[in-house]
């Protein structure tokens, strides 16, 4: 018998939503390898673009923490909304969710320890499977990021890069969409190579 979808964690667009959290100008000149978070929230925007997968995005208390990143065409999002508690798992966002059928969460932003985390835990708790982005979550400081990662994967979250959770979700080289995500991965590829969020323990 084979083992449930969701206890292996794959993923399919029509049933999957992409957060970005809180990716904003106030932490620019804070956060670790900022260069590396921006150019994976480009490519993982870019493809959700490409596979008509939902996008979110929160900013926390934007009036004093500006908005989000300029490099990040976020016009296209589902929703973008402010807030001040650290989840993204707002009721707008929810309500959302479940009108949209969404069963799977990509998960990427800052920081990783805080509403990165706090909106994992909420996300499991409320039976989605949730796949944080390796090589697009940050924060202040370093070390806070692989202890967030392997506490997420301690409550049930899966943990991947950018570029596995793409190709899992093209699924097939016949797919419609693979050639325009396969093009969009090579756009990024030497970003992707000297991406500084990448550690050997990170999976």
């Amino acid at each position: 018998m084979s083992a449930p979808l969701r206890a292996i964690g794959r993923l399919h667009p029509k049933t999957s939503a992409l957060f970005v959290c809180d990716v904003q100008e106030r932490f620019r000149s804070h956060i670790h390898a900022v260069d590396s978070l921006i150019s994976t929230a480009q490519k993982m925007i870019g493809a959700s673009n490409i596979l008509s997968i939902p996008i979110y995005v929160t900013e926390q208390y934007p009036q004093r923490l500006g908005g989000t990143f300029k490099e990040l065409d976020i016009t296209t999002a589902e929703k973008v909304l402010p807030k001040t508690r650290f989840s993204m798992l707002l009721p707008e966002i929810q309500e959302s969710l479940q009108t949209k059928e969404i069963r799977s969460v990509v998960l990427l932003g800052i920081e990783s320890h805080v509403c990165v985390m706090q909106t994992a835990l909420d996300l499991l708790e409320n039976n989605y499977d949730v796949h944080v982005v390796a090589d697009g979550v940050s924060s202040m400081n370093y070390p806070e990021i692989q202890v967030a990662l392997e506490r997420m994967k301690q409550s049930g979250a899966f943990v991947a890069t950018s570029e596995s959770i793409l190709f899992q979700l093209t699924g097939d080289a016949k797919a419609p969409n693979f050639k325009a995500v396969s093009n969009l991965v090579k756009d990024f590829q030497t970003a992707s190579k000297e991406n500084k969020l990448l550690f050997k323990s990170s999976v």
